[in-house]
């Protein structure tokens, strides 16, 4: 399973969810990639791909596994729900 945040690294709402992401990785033992898209171009092209414009910002969460995404702030149920693969 793949779970991926990408974020911007002076983005307010990405720094408001990294500590929600460390308790989604401790409280179900996942591994969450972070991909910085603001200044890493590399990082931008992977989002660009997984966007596929329905997002077109940051934060983004996209589960490689169910393809479910998430696009902006969330709370950590959802996040939860986002991150778990036996959820449809």
């Amino acid at each position: 399973m793949s779970l991926l945040s990408f974020y911007g690294r002076e983005c307010p709402h990405c720094l408001t969810m990294e500590p929600l992401i460390v308790q989604l990785e401790k409280e179900l033992g996942v591994s969450v990639e972070r991909l910085e898209v603001w200044h890493d171009k590399e990082n931008a092209a992977v989002l660009s791909g997984y966007d596929r414009g329905v997002c077109g910002g940051v934060p983004f969460f996209f589960n490689t596994d169910t393809k479910k995404s998430i696009c902006g702030e969330a709370s950590l149920e959802e996040l939860t729900a986002w991150a778990k693969t036996d959820t449809p």
